[in-house]
């Protein structure tokens, strides 16, 4: 561990010391990449997890699907109309380990168009805490210096993500803000994104639009028991094809981003899956909402990257 002051991302202003290069504390991120993440509210780290690490981690999601009944649930997962599409199953699995179809998954006729394997849109939303293998690749140190230099001292983890962006009828993911789903006061979710296989604009890479993170919160998730609504904050538009840029990403990156940051995913219309795993984290020195839909007490308690 490197004796050299840490800096704090959020701290950073790229325009007194933009030729700063030492590294930071944790020996992790740069001046340069911390100034460029406070600038544009993401950072791209190639080769982050090694191709080991993520075939384990493919093989357990394969394993769990594989064990899926289909006859258990028909939930697809959406990011459109989410009040009158949200159910039990969906609530649900704020803290255990559940599967959902792609909106496209089914044909008129209610079966499935292909294979179960080929269907599945996501695994969600507590595998980093109950799964052993998503546990090994969710808490890593490493993580847990790169959430500090972002400004995360604190680092809780909420939620995780396994997406598959399945070839043909990986869905379209809106554009949204992830604080939508996790608001704090002050807002502090991050975003770790890991690309599992190359994310390309063929297959639906993430779309971001620089700078974002610096506009408003415009809407947010809540949840009051089983009861859960969309309430809209603000009314500034989402970016276009003038400001938004893409982000592809070799399997092994990790890809941060701030929880005000717009970002969008087209559908997968190539041959080629495009398999992601995320992580939603917040600080615990912010006031997490009561009323984001994912919640934790005693029994079940929150914690960091290690």
């Amino acid at each position: 561990m490197s004796t050299k002051a840490r800096v704090d991302c959020t701290q950073v202003d790229p325009k007194i010391c933009p030729s700063f290069n030492l590294l930071n504390g944790s020996d992790m991120l740069t001046i340069e990449q911390c100034a460029q993440y406070q600038r544009d509210g993401y950072l791209v780290i190639p080769g982050f997890k090694s191709a080991e690490q993520i075939a384990a981690l493919r093989a357990r999601a394969e394993q769990i699907v594989n064990d899926f009944d289909p006859n258990e649930s028909r939930t697809i997962f959406t990011t459109r109309d989410q009040e009158s599409k949200t159910e039990d199953y969906f609530l649900d699995s704020d803290n255990t380990v559940r599967c959902f179809f792609e909106e496209e998954a089914f044909g008129p006729d209610g079966e499935l168009r292909q294979a179960k394997a080929l269907s599945i849109n996501k695994i969600g939303h507590a595998m980093h805490d109950l799964d052993p293998v998503f546990h090994t690749f969710s808490r890593d140190a490493r993580l847990a210096e790169v959430a500090v230099d972002l400004g995360l001292q604190e680092a809780q983890v909420w939620q995780s993500m396994y997406i598959f962006k399945q070839p043909g009828i990986g869905g379209e993911v809106r554009w949204h803000q992830d604080a939508t789903y996790f608001d704090s006061t002050p807002i502090s979710v991050t975003t770790f994104w890991f690309a599992l296989e190359d994310a390309t604009k063929d297959n639906g890479c993430l779309w971001v639009e620089p700078g974002g993170h610096r506009g408003p919160l415009r809407e947010r998730f809540l949840r009051n028991g089983r009861q859960i609504r969309m309430e809209k904050l603000d009314s500034t538009p989402w970016p276009d094809d003038s400001t938004a840029v893409p982000l592809e990403a070799k399997a092994g990156s990790l890809v941060c981003f701030h929880g005000l940051l717009p970002h969008y995913s087209a559908p997968n219309r190539s041959a080629v899956s495009r398999h992601a795993y995320t992580l939603h984290v917040t600080d615990a020195r912010t006031a997490y909402s009561s009323q984001n839909w994912i919640q934790r007490d005693a029994s079940f308690p929150v914690r960091g990257f290690v």
